[in-house]
């Protein structure tokens, strides 16, 4: 069997099994890709290279075990990798953190809130950091700011402590634990970056095994998804220095944030998936 006929018949066992995606792939194709490249110990980004190449039946057993895998347990990918990439750059994942897949990582890549920030932007805060990808990716992007990665869940912080040595940037990136702003007390930052959790109750019910894997900490967002939202925006003009910004990550809750928050008129951001998943407040209008 060559390799794109063993990924063919992953993508269609995935596909007939129901197994959910959106936790670094979108489609059948794509999940069997990542698991086969990863189990032959493949670059992912190998396949065009190596789709004709002969796989041994020991090779096509180990796939054929790996998706079966995926398919009885319902985890994630990324929690059966060890692995998940965000814009090219590989981070380490397990349970204790949710698989990275922000969109503020692509606005990030693209600069596309640069017309924001400037020279007095040194100091970032990378709110609900999770693995630590979003910090590691403003650190990349802007190599003259300190970045400050915090979560209240310590053991989401040592996935992203981990994250940080792996990328060397220990000097630039740290990680501190609390309970949301509280968690930097008496500090201001030039812009933060927040992924929280937002997922309205009646949507985490109807969450597939995949996302229920993940923990719910990271998830659950209350009956309209903005509980830890209406705290962080009532609390971080104090957190703010002046000319700052709040890059927002809400994904499908838009409606929801409207209704709770209807004197504000934030600047909606573009991503691949549209211009209703990330928004953008300045100090100014916050406070």
């Amino acid at each position: 069997m060559k390799l794109i006929e063993c990924i063919e018949a992953g993508a269609a066992r995935l596909q007939a099994a129901g197994v959910a995606f959106g936790q670094g792939t979108l489609n059948a194709f794509d999940e069997a890709a990542w698991l086969t490249l990863w189990r032959l110990g493949l670059p992912l980004d190998a396949l065009d290279d190596h789709a004709e190449d002969a796989l041994t039946p020991g090779q096509q057993a180990e796939v054929e075990a790996l998706i079966g895998q995926r398919i009885a347990t319902r985890q994630p990918a990324a929690y059966l990798t060890g692995e998940a990439w965000l814009q090219g750059v590989p981070f380490f994942i397990d349970q204790r953190s949710i698989v990275p897949r922000s969109f503020i990582a692509e606005l990030i890549a693209e600069g596309s809130f640069d017309a924001w920030l400037g020279e007095h932007t040194q100091q970032v805060l990378d709110l609900c950091t999770g693995n630590g990808s979003l910090a590691v990716l403003a650190a990349m992007a802007w190599p003259d700011v300190q970045v400050t990665g915090a979560d209240l869940s310590a053991d989401a912080l040592a996935v992203a402590a981990r994250n940080v040595e792996r990328h060397g940037l220990q000097g630039r990136v740290r990680v501190v634990q609390g309970d949301g702003l509280a968690a930097v007390a008496g500090q201001r930052f030039d812009l933060v970056l927040c992924n929280p959790p937002y997922v309205n109750a009646q949507s985490m019910a109807a969450l597939p095994p995949e996302f229920r894997a993940e923990p719910e900490l990271a998830l659950a967002g209350g009956s309209d998804g903005m509980d830890f939202i209406r705290r962080l925006l009532a609390e971080l003009p104090a957190h703010l220095n002046a000319g700052g910004v709040l890059v927002l990550e809400i994904g499908h809750e838009r409606p929801f944030f409207e209704a709770a928050f209807p004197e504000l008129e934030p600047v909606w951001l573009e991503t691949s998936a549209g211009h209703d998943m990330v928004l953008l407040l300045t100090r100014e209008q916050l406070a």
